[in-house]
């Protein structure tokens, strides 16, 4: 039986008992999706707070988000999500953090959650949008790092390059973001890195740890 954490969320204290968006009537519906699909919930994580917050206002949401990586269990369900959060760029931020990082999630009255809606496939390109622009500006402003280093010690040498410092790699490295944000597994970007002809620094094949190492440096 597969584990899952469980998210539930309302906007209020006085609400956790409301019938309407109540704690008790979410985990309800949690639960008999769990049944149903051979998943059992190890954990819940329970905010009161609105869901409009970000996720610095969230405790319960950082816990999950902190438990994730730390046991091992990659699923969590929600009820809908909008108890995960209310304004729709949240929740895509949340959605492809979760996707990134190789973790599902599952709102059991919402089955088409990565659906191509055209609005939210638009936010998923934004999103990606600036996750490539930050990897970009990381890179410029550690060369522009060694070069001061170098101006100011003519002994300055520089160690091994991680990937995405020489020319055309930092494309590479955007690609395996996009393709995680997509849901992809290692073993599936590896598949596709191989089929775009997308070639590794050395030798002539990707490994999954590669691409995790990539993955955890780029986040």
């Amino acid at each position: 039986m597969k584990r899952a954490f469980g998210y539930v969320r309302v906007s209020s204290l006085g609400q956790a008992d409301a019938d309407r968006d109540g704690i008790p009537r979410q985990k309800s519906a949690i639960r008999k999706w769990a049944a149903a699909n051979g998943v059992r919930i190890v954990r819940w994580f329970e905010d009161s707070v609105s869901g409009k917050k970000d996720l610095d206002n969230r405790p319960a949401l950082q816990g999950l988000m902190a438990a994730l990586h730390g046991n091992g269990v990659t699923l969590v369900v929600i009820e809908k999500l909008d108890r995960l959060a209310r304004d729709l760029m949240i929740q895509e931020s949340i959605i492809a953090d979760l996707q990134r990082n190789g973790f599902e999630i599952v709102s059991v009255t919402e089955p088409d959650l990565c659906s191509n809606d055209p609005t939210r496939k638009l936010m998923r390109q934004i999103l990606g949008a600036f996750s490539e622009y930050e990897a970009t500006m990381i890179a410029l402003k550690l060369r522009g790092a060694r070069q001061r280093a170098a101006a100011k010690n003519p002994n300055y040498r520089e160690g091994r390059k991680p990937f995405g410092a020489r020319p055309g790699e930092q494309e590479t490295i955007a690609r395996i973001r996009e393709l995680r944000t997509h849901g992809q597994t290692l073993s599936a970007i590896v598949a596709t890195l191989t089929s775009e002809n997308r070639k590794p620094r050395a030798g002539d094949r990707w490994y999954e740890k590669q691409i995790a190492r990539i993955l955890t440096r780029a986040n």
